[in-house]
Parts: structure tokens; C-alpha cells; sequence
């Protein structure tokens, strides 16, 4: 099987099994989808989803949140993981917004990573769920399958890994892919014990063939 002829049966898959993917993450527009990725690092999306709605009470938009005093910020987040750091993250990231670029969430992953607690990673989100962009978020479950399906080759960083999966995904897809993968390895293929039995990617994935049915064989 060539590499493409594994993406193409893996897009075929999924367009049948979650032709709605989309991320977890409750949001309203760009701002508050801004926030809750900023939040989501190293946190779950539940997690996450219960701690926003107050904070978007408090702090409704960007201009809201730039004039937020640090101790009511910290006290809203603080069942998040490293809360210190993303209110200063949370902060001076509403501040950029405000005095740079009046107001309004950039939508270029070029301006969006000069953006307090934004990286790569997250510009992409940001880009890819509100305006469509065809831009690979790269994410630990993102990192874990696409290697173990097949799909990235010796990629040694989520950068390698963006690279490659988007040279062999169609550009109306690529923003789609990103949710395919997390929501694949959030619930199937887990980074301990992967539910192979229930995965229906078994045919086209390496790992499988490689590892998973190379053991049963042993232990017949």
C-alpha cells in the first residue's frame, strides 16, 4: 500500500464514521475560541468547557479581558492546569489584541503566534475551526496516530509531522483531518492499550499489522 492509498482509505473512513468532526472545545466566536485553546494546553477539553462560562461572564470580549485584574482571573481559572501562567497568557494576549490589532482576533497564524500563550499549534486551531484554513494543528493524539496509522514517517516533531500529513491531505479536508485525528485518539486509539479490536482502520494501519497482529500470531 502506498502512503497515499493509506490517507485515501483513512479520509474514507472517517468522512463515513464522523462527517461532522469538530472540536470539543464550547465557543461562540473567535475570542472565545482563542481563550479556551490557550486554556486547553496540557487540560482537558471537559475540563476547560466548565471553567469558561464564568469567565466569559465576567469577561465577555477581548476588550473585557484586557483591563481583567490578575488575582479575579487567576481565581476563575485556577482549576486549570498551570493557572499562573495562562492568566498572564490570557492577559497579555487580550492587551496585544487590543493595541495591536484593535480589538479584532487575527486570523493569520503569522500575526496569531506573536500573541502571548499562542503557538503554532494553536494559531492553527484558531485558523483552521473559524475561518477554514487549511492548516494542521498538531496536538500529542494528532503526534501518536498519524505515526502509528502510517500516515507521518520518522517525523520527530509536530512540525515534521504538520509537513507531512499536509502534502498528501486535499486542502478542503486539511482543517477537517486535525479533528479526525484528535477525536480518533481521544477515544480509539489511546496512547495506553489502543482499542485495535474496535478501530476500523485496522486494514490500513502499520501498527497494527506491525505490532498488534504479529503478537497475536506469537501467542497462538
Amino acid at each position: 500500500m502506498t502512503r497515499q492509498e493509506r490517507f485515501d482509505a483513512v479520509i474514507d473512513y472517517f468522512k463515513v464514521t464522523r462527517p461532522e468532526a469538530e472540536t470539543e472545545l464550547v465557543f461562540g466566536n473567535a475570542y472565545e475560541l482563542l481563550v479556551a485553546v490557550i486554556l486547553s494546553a496540557q487540560c482537558t477539553d471537559k475540563r476547560v468547557n466548565m471553567t469558561t462560562p464564568a469567565l466569559f461572564a465576567m469577561y465577555p470580549n477581548v476588550v473585557a479581558l484586557s483591563k481583567a485584574n490578575y488575582d479575579d482571573l487567576f481565581a476563575l481559572i485556577k482549576s486549570i492546569s498551570f493557572p499562573g501562567n495562562k492568566t498572564r497568557h490570557l492577559m497579555g494576549m487580550a492587551k496585544l489584541v487590543v493595541e495591536k490589532f484593535k480589538g479584532e482576533i487575527p486570523m493569520t497564524v503569522e500575526e496569531l503566534v506573536q500573541l502571548p500563550g499562542v503557538g503554532r499549534k494553536t494559531a492553527n486551531v484558531i485558523t483552521s475551526v473559524i475561518d477554514k484554513q487549511p492548516n494542521m494543528a498538531v496536538d500529542t493524539h494528532v503526534f501518536r496516530v498519524s505515526a502509528r496509522i502510517g500516515l507521518t514517517v520518522n517525523a520527530k516533531n509536530p512540525l515534521q509531522t504538520e509537513m507531512q500529513l499536509v502534502k498528501y491531505i486535499p486542502t478542503e479536508l486539511v482543517h477537517k483531518f486535525h479533528h479526525w485525528l484528535i477525536l480518533h485518539g481521544r477515544y480509539v486509539c489511546v496512547a495506553r492499550n489502543p482499542k485495535c479490536n474496535e478501530c476500523g482502520l485496522k486494514s490500513v494501519c502499520k501498527y497494527y499489522h506491525t505490532v498488534v497482529k504479529k503478537d497475536k500470531e506469537k501467542s497462538k
